[in-house]
């Protein structure tokens, strides 16, 4: 089935200033630390050309000519999703010198199924078997010599959280060359080959990769042979296609598998060895427990607590007493007060920058000193849970709940990529294979799930009354998202798919790696957040230095102080919460921190505006990815009903008399 030949290759990596360096590899194979520890931390993170997938990209340490280009992670090709098929796209768009594939060392199988297709792709490749550490836990042993000399290619282990091996990859691709690993097919799928390659154009990857891949169906090969190519070419080629499919009783891409599957299962006897461990490791049974539907429910509180006690209590009850009594309150502000006072005579640029609603001192002052705090914990806490593999899990503890609001499988995670940003999750909606899982995700987006600068804040103000506060708000809104999400699913026809989500295993996150992921979030929120706090700012002193901020207040009086039972001075904040929801909590925290809230009104409050409506970032994307009249239909039922649900829960609380 698979034998080798040798053909004159490079000794080493091309050098010249657009060599790129491709890292490929299965999801959760530790891909993206190997990528920090290849290049550092000076690395960009941009949508790839044409798409909405973010890659990240670096030059390689000592070896700045060389770029490393870190892909999103591939099961197998044909790629089956957006973010699959720019792994697939930079494979045939990028000047490729090297490959370098990363694969979990202990689940050998599924790195060997993409190995062997990368192996035909006639490019320079490397192979990685990261998380060593975790198969020699498992009890395995890896013979790599007799690996590398049938794949015909270096093959070396790294523990990327540890740096351990990355010196050794190095070297390796210093000695990089395409495999020599040849698989013989069946006769009918060899025919095919042979009829596809002269029909072919010029491509950066070999002829039979590139024929083996359309014959598979690829979808990027598809459309990039259709762009190369004219029309009377590619129908030629898929004449070809559709006659080898007639011929077989499964679809192309199983039959090439399975002759795959016959030479892994080869190579897996050559160099696996298992030895059953003693004692089962500590992580194993921690992860098994986390998805437990009895036991994983404490452990996700214990999480919670965690995530409460850190964010609330110490980002938003330390920290953010520190900067904004001590350092911006008597140190910072009134120095810039007093200057500006003395050396600025215009009463307009006064009030603007200084004055009640100024730039600095409720702009600049509350994203430093109240939110940035905050965010930076949640950042933290977020990154925390992200590199320790414990997000899916979460998925799969809550699929059941989710399962009872019509949505199931992939649409877990968008909801739970929604608590770090609600914009970028509306996007990840794409992965949802459905329309109707789209629509009905992106709405419960955009109503009851808040991102991770507002959940800060609401987290920091409920901490200061009570942890009961925060359950009765977490109570309201998880009560919304089962009520209108079932009563949606109800309304959208179709039905809810299977659960789909691999596991990686629960381990110890990797400082430097949360460090970083916490920064490129920083940098983000900088860039995005604080411009628009000073657009809402300046939107506000231009309200109240005209004496329209008075007339809106009243107007808006009936709602705010009859229905919600809030301050009439409330009103500002729902009225700057259209620019950013967590603006909006902001000024509400600063109102409850000058006394001018009671318990009761904070939790009616935190309430409303979660799900009052989303930043107007997200509104355009929503705009973007479901369309103008679908949007709009969202937001028509999203403000009034916010305004009901905490006027019904002032009633309620003030019924019950509950005083915090």
């Amino acid at each position: 089935m698979a034998h080798c030949h040798s053909t004159p290759m490079p000794s080493s990596i091309t050098r010249d200033d657009h060599a790129r360096i491709l890292l490929v590899g299965n999801p959760n194979v530790g891909k993206s630390v190997l990528f920090h520890q290849l290049t550092g931390q000076y690395v960009t993170v941009s949508n790839y050309p044409g798409t909405t997938v973010e890659v990240a990209q670096g030059n390689l340490r000592h070896h700045p000519e060389w770029l490393v280009i870190d892909t999103p992670g591939i099961v197998t090709f044909p790629a089956r999703s957006e973010d699959e098929e720019v792994t697939v796209r930079a494979l045939l768009d990028e000047h490729v010198g090297a490959v370098i594939q990363v694969g979990d060392a202990k689940n050998l199988q599924r790195t060997l199924h993409l190995t062997l297709q990368l192996a035909e792709l006639g490019l320079p490749l490397v192979l990685a078997l990261n998380m060593l550490d975790e198969a020699q836990a498992f009890g395995v042993k890896l013979d790599l010599e007799p690996l590398s000399r049938t794949l015909g290619v270096p093959v070396v282990t790294t523990v990327a959280t540890r740096g351990q091996g990355v010196d050794d990859l190095l070297h390796a691709l210093e000695r990089v060359q395409p495999a020599l690993i040849h698989l013989t097919y069946s006769p009918a799928v060899e025919d095919a080959v042979q009829a596809v390659i002269p029909l072919l154009p010029t491509a950066p990857i070999s002829a039979r990769g590139l024929a083996l891949l359309f014959l598979s169906g690829e979808n990027g090969v598809l459309a990039w042979l259709r762009a190369h190519l004219d029309p009377a070419s590619f129908e030629r080629l898929e004449g070809i296609r559709q006659d080898l499919q007639s011929r077989l009783s499964e679809p192309v891409a199983s039959v090439l598998q399975r002759t795959r599957d016959q030479v892994i299962r080869g190579l897996i006897n050559q160099v696996w060895h298992q030895d059953q461990p003693q004692h089962e490791p500590f992580n194993v049974r921690l992860g098994r427990l986390a998805t437990h539907p009895l036991w994983g429910i404490p452990i996700l509180a214990l999480v919670l607590y965690g995530l409460y006690w850190f964010v609330g209590v110490f980002g938003a009850g330390t920290l953010v007493g520190f900067l904004e009594e001590t350092l911006f309150g008597q140190i910072i502000n009134p120095w810039i007060v007093s200057h500006l006072t003395r050396w600025m005579p215009w009463p307009f640029l006064q009030q603007m920058l200084i004055g009640e609603y100024g730039l600095w001192t409720m702009g600049v002052t509350y994203a430093l000193a109240l939110l940035l705090p905050i965010v930076v914990t949640f950042f933290i806490a977020f990154g925390v849970l992200e590199d320790s593999g414990y997000l899916p899990r979460l998925a799969v503890l809550t699929n059941q709940f989710f399962s009872r609001i019509g949505l199931n499988g992939q649409a877990v995670l968008p909801m739970v990529l929604g608590l770090g940003c609600v914009t970028m999750a509306t996007m990840t909606t794409r992965i949802l294979s459905r329309p109707r899982e789209r629509i009905l995700v992106t709405f419960l987006l955009a109503l009851a799930i808040p991102c991770s600068a507002q959940l800060g804040v609401v987290m920091g103000m409920l901490a200061g009354i009570s942890f009961g506060a925060t359950l009765i708000w977490a109570t309201v809104v998880v009560i919304v998202l089962l009520i209108v999400g079932w009563l949606a699913a109800q309304v959208l026809p179709g039905e809810r798919t299977p659960l789909i989500v691999e596991l990686p295993p629960l381990r110890w996150p990797v400082l430097s790696n949360v460090l970083i992921k916490t920064l490129a979030r920083l940098e983000w929120y900088i860039k995005e957040a604080v411009p628009l706090f000073l657009l809402g700012t300046f939107l506000l002193f231009l309200l109240d230095w005209f004496q329209l901020l008075p007339g809106i207040i009243h107007l808006a009086e009936p709602v705010v102080t009859h229905w919600l039972g809030l301050p009439p001075e409330a009103a500002a904040a729902f009225l700057v919460g259209f620019l950013r929801r967590d603006f909006a909590a902001t000024n509400l925290f600063v109102m409850e921190s000058r006394g001018l809230l009671s318990p009761i009104q904070v939790v009616v409050a935190m309430v409303t505006i979660t799900l009052f409506v989303p930043c107007i970032a997200s509104v355009f994307m929503m705009i973007k990815e479901r369309g103008l009249k679908t949007a709009l239909g969202m937001l028509a039922f999203i403000f009034p009903f916010a305004l009901f649900v905490g006027g019904a829960l002032y009633r309620l609380l003030t019924l019950v008399g509950w005083h915090g």
